[in-house]
């Protein structure tokens, strides 16, 4: 959905930062900034400072910064539509409504009641599991060692013995009975007719990352099979792209989720304070379970079942993770079966041991092969490495793979020199080996002067909003376009348009940036971190030199883009060396105009 720039910053100017941020952090003024604790990374004393004046936060001990957009985006993983509707409603602004087409409008709508429907009906669960009704299913719940405040955080409930109860009260307020059908609550047979789908278990509502109910899990309370029935899967519930407990645990501020096999472990969990627990719903892990996670952490400790099956499924888990660009931990559970059964067993500080001493998942996998293998034999010792060795190929990235073959060797005390041999044997018999690539040396250099470059300009963009006189120097030497790099450049271009107009706004320049990546980008660049200065030689002569290192780069990169014809876009490049060479020998004051 797109927004006008005018009501974009209409609603940002509408939400002061202070405001906003004091909900999440407590701050207190020093000077005319806040500080408080940073909510991005674990810190003792504050450095976490939020201007009212700039509308700007900003973090010296991490570097995370932005303005009340860019907070929200990263602390609640909001988009920047979600963080705008947001913000539009704490402010009270009607936002435009988007203009569907028949088809789209029409799915919308049914998404909207089938929520509103999953809405009632968790209602009527809770309310069932409260009453003399509910009271089996209460009982069962709190010998589960379930307190009264996490039942009700969670929202559990009951169905009743009656087969079609839920559905009668849903026709008593006035739903169709396609639209509970749609929504997954009911079935229909010859024999029965129309029926709940769920009856006499105990409710687990599962809810979206922004609490909305999307479906229900049901539990018998004996022995009955099945012993666990999911909502099937209808326009609002996807199995393979939601979480059990996500809407909770994405708010923890911790850097790992610990990823659970069932409702059960995970509510468990939340209640000994490990608030970072989610589940998978009734499936394996997926691709889409994780990229999903990849929105909120790069870390999982899997804590599955310690039988046959939850072995099975950390395997399998691992690669798919890997994949998505995340490092898994295994966390063994033994001799407990689950994590719930551990907690009850063993208690929370125990866990955090467990969790503290989790395996690398591919270190994980290298165990679990051991049994396949007699280790005590030359020759099922040699074939668990070859094997080894064909798994260390999976990993593309050389240094990575290094670091796996230092830790196989280390672990199994056997020669690197000759695990590094197999390796490239196995690599070469496989035909993956690959031509030799220039020499690392000569690849990290060309990065490091890149990453230079880079920095330089960040400076650039940092001094120039944080004073005044700096941007009057900067802007005599250094143009927009000699800024690398389309969001350098676009940024780069809007600051100098407000300080030509006189009115320096960096909190607004980032309502122009509405993808997620290029907000967080443009966001840092207004944040690099300078090296402080003792003296104002040191500062001038520092000024002096960043100017001339972007200069030089720019001339450099436009001269080796120009077409030999343009013979006016050459003079002008040697018109600016000749003026870069003047520069050389200036002395650059910043006390003065």
């Amino acid at each position: 959905m797109y927004y006008p720039d005018e009501l974009i910053e209409e609603i940002r100017t509408r939400n002061d930062i202070v405001d906003v941020i004091s909900g999440y952090v407590k701050l207190q003024r020093k000077g005319s900034s806040y500080f408080g604790l940073c909510p991005f990374h674990n810190e003792k004393s504050p450095s976490f400072s939020v201007s009212r004046q700039k509308q700007m936060y900003y973090c010296f001990g991490c570097g995370a910064g932005g303005n009340v957009f860019t907070f929200l985006m990263e602390y609640e993983n909001f988009s920047f539509v979600e963080a705008v509707k947001f913000l539009a409603d704490r402010a009270g602004i009607e936002l435009p409504q988007e203009e569907y087409s028949k088809e789209a409008r029409e799915k919308a709508d049914l998404k909207a009641s089938i929520l509103e429907v999953n809405k009632q009906a968790a209602k009527y669960f809770y309310v069932q599991l409260k009453s003399d009704r509910g009271r089996q299913a209460y009982t069962y719940l709190k010998d589960r060692g379930l307190s009264d405040s996490t039942i009700t955080a969670f929202g559990l409930g009951y169905s009743n013995k009656f087969s079609d109860d839920l559905f009668k009260y849903l026709r008593g307020k006035g739903y169709s009975e396609e639209l509970i059908r749609q929504a997954g609550l009911i079935n229909t047979d010859e024999r029965q007719g129309v029926y709940d789908k769920f009856w006499n278990r105990v409710i687990f509502p599962i809810m979206d990352v922004n609490s909305r109910v999307i479906g229900f899990g049901g539990r018998v309370m004996g022995d009955a099979k099945p012993k666990y029935l999911n909502s099937p899967e209808t326009v609002v519930f996807d199995k393979s792209r939601n979480l059990y407990g996500l809407n909770r645990a994405r708010t923890s501020r911790k850097p790992y989720f610990l990823l659970c096999e069932g409702y059960m472990d995970v509510i468990s969990l939340h209640q000994a304070g490990f608030t970072n627990a989610v589940a998978s719903l009734g499936t394996a892990l997926t691709p889409g379970h994780a990229s999903l996670i990849k929105r909120y952490v790069t870390e999982v400790y899997l804590t599955y079942d310690s039988d046959e099956a939850g072995t099975k499924a950390a395997l399998r888990a691992v690669p798919i993770l890997r994949d998505a660009g995340i490092s898994a931990k295994v966390v063994r559970m033994d001799p407990y079966k689950d994590p719930d059964e551990f907690i009850k067993n063993l208690g929370a500080e125990e866990y955090e041991k467990r969790i503290q001493k989790a395996q690398n998942g591919f270190m994980y996998s290298l165990r679990v092969l051991e049994r396949n293998y007699d280790m005590a034999s030359p020759e099922g010792k040699t074939e668990f490495f070859r094997e080894a060795a064909r798994r260390l190929l999976t990993f593309e990235d050389e240094l990575e793979r290094n670091n796996y073959i230092e830790a196989i060797a280390s672990a199994y005390q056997i020669s690197r020199e000759s695990l590094d041999k197999l390796v490239t044997k196995t690599a070469v018999s496989a035909g993956m080996a690959k031509p030799v690539t220039r020499p690392k040396r000569a690849e990290g250099g060309a990065k490091q002067k890149e990453d230079g470059i880079l920095t330089s300009q960040k400076a650039l963009l940092t001094w120039m909003i944080e004073d005044e006189r700096l941007y009057q120097k900067i802007s005599r030497y250094i143009s927009p376009e000699d800024f690398t790099g389309e969001i350098y450049r676009k940024v780069a271009g809007l600051l100098y348009e407000q300080h030509q107009n006189g009115g320096l706004n960096p909190a607004q320049i980032l309502n122009h940036f509405t993808a997620e990546e290029e907000h967080r980008e443009a966001a840092s660049l207004f944040h690099t971190k300078i090296r402080q200065l003792k003296t104002r030689q040191e500062e001038e002569q520092a000024l002096k030199d960043i100017i001339l290192r972007v200069k030089a780069h720019s001339i450099n990169e436009r001269t080796m883009n120009l077409d030999p014809a343009d013979m006016a876009g050459l003079q002008r490049l040697m018109e600016e060396k000749r003026k870069l060479e003047e520069l050389k020998t200036l002395h650059i004051s910043i006390d003065q105009g």
